[in-house]
Order: structure tokens, then C-alpha cells, then sequence
């Protein structure tokens, strides 16, 4: 509500399929919603006007009513085609282009507001990094203590959520190489990165496992020391 959009909550192949213990969930009763920007019978008797599509605070995301909330005001028809700023029917190509404006602005704000990466730079100046999420995190500790013992040290970067905040990038752009591992035959994650971050292909090296197996810590560290041998002015 805080965005006025769904949110997907996605479950890789591993965690969908089976049974895992987790810690138990307390639900707190005295927890209150976050429901964005929703404007009250006395917001909307203030107003001059109330445009239901008006990015008035400059982030993307317009304020709302709830139906009823006000005898004559706050009223706003929904369409699925194009409209205006103030929330009417219109054709408007300017008003289109402002519409679409707005939501790329939204979307960014969305970035700053979502689950933000997890870090572990255990050692400072590394030149290559790991980029993970999902299930693989399991493997992950293991694979850099296998990855350590052939005297190669990693920074490493969990991915929580998209569309990606700019520590995601800031981290990638940080590191000549980065390794990205996922369970994906096609690499989806890493073309991801390259298109929605402007990243060159090169930089972003594909660790890709797809045999239907749980993926291992020995796959990781075996894909990743055998691609380091193809750059041996730099793994030397």
C-alpha cells in the first residue's frame, strides 16, 4: 500500500519443494499498518483540489482515498486506459508521456524502500565479488571457506529484493570481476543486473546450476576457480 502496487514474493525451486524449519513467528497484536499515503476527511476539507494521479511530493507516488471517506470529495473513477493527473479520461500523449514519467519515477523510489542487499566483506580491496540469493545462500560459507583454500578471498553480496537499490550496483562497480550464482540455466539474474544497471557483460561472470539437484558448495567453488584460470594475469 506504502507503493499502491503488488508486491511479488518469489520462492526458488528448492525452498518451494520442501519442508524447512524456521524460527517460530510471534505475532505482535499492537503492530499497525503501513498504508501510504491515504488522505483523511480532514486532508481533503483543507484542499483546493485533490488530483488522484498528482505526484506532489516529487517521489512517484500519488495520494489516495478510501470510498466514503468524505460526503462530496476525494471521489476518483479508476480506468484501465490512458488518463491525467487529475485522475479524468484522457487521449493526451503529453499527459500519457507524464503518466509513465511518474511511474519510472515511482519505481525508483520503490528501490530505496525494499529489503535492501546483504553484505560480507570479510577482507578489505578484494578484487572479485559474489553476487547470491535464494536457497544458494546455503552453500555460501562453505564455498568461500573452500574458495579460501586456494588462497582466494571473495566479498559477497545476498540480493534481497528488485528492483535493485544503487548499493547493488555500487557494489558491483566496486569489483573487476563479479560472480554471479544462480539456479538458473539461463542466467536471468545476471542479465537482470546488466540491463537494468547499464553493467558491461564482461564484468558480470555467470555461475549458472541447473542439473534439477540441490545446488553444493563444491559446485560453486569449482565453477568459480576454474572461470579465475581464464583471467591469469589477474588470479596470479
Amino acid at each position: 500500500e506504502r507503493l499502491q502496487t503488488p508486491v511479488i514474493v518469489m520462492s526458488d525451486l528448492e525452498l518451494g519443494m520442501n519442508n524447512w524449519v524456521t524460527p517460530k513467528l510471534d505475532w505482535d497484536d499492537s503492530r499497525v499498518y503501513d498504508r501510504g499515503k491515504v488522505l483523511s476527511a480532514e486532508d481533503l476539507e483543507s484542499m483546493d483540489f485533490f488530483g488522484r494521479y498528482m505526484d506532489v511530493d516529487g517521489d512517484g507516488i500519488a495520494y489516495r482515498t478510501i470510498p466514503g471517506v468524505h460526503p462530496d470529495k476525494g471521489s476518483y473513477f479508476t480506468r484501465g486506459s490512458s488518463h491525467n493527473a487529475k485522475g479524468a479520461y484522457s487521449e493526451s500523449s503529453v499527459d500519457y508521456v507524464e503518466n509513465m514519467n511518474r511511474l519510472e519515477k515511482k519505481f525508483e523510489t520503490a528501490a530505496k524502500l525494499i529489503p535492501a542487499p546483504v553484505f560480507d566483506n570479510t577482507v578489505d580491496e578484494n578484487l572479485f565479488g559474489i553476487i547470491y540469493f535464494g536457497t544458494t545462500s546455503l552453500v555460501m560459507d562453505e564455498a568461500l571457506e573452500q574458495l579460501r583454500e586456494y588462497s582466494m578471498n571473495f566479498d559477497t553480496m545476498k540480493i534481497m529484493a528488485f528492483p535493485f537499490s544503487q548499493e547493488v550496483y555500487n557494489f558491483i562497480n566496486g569489483h573487476l570481476k563479479v560472480f554471479v550464482v544462480e539456479q538458473n540455466r539461463d542466467g536471468q539474474m545476471r542479465t537482470l543486473l546488466i540491463n537494468e544497471g547499464d553493467i558491461g557483460p564482461t564484468k558480470l561472470i555467470s555461475v549458472p546450476h541447473y542439473s534439477g539437484m540441490p545446488i553444493t558448495a563444491t559446485f560453486v567453488s569449482e565453477t568459480i576457480v576454474a572461470d579465475l584460470k581464464l583471467i591469469p594475469k589477474v588470479a596470479s
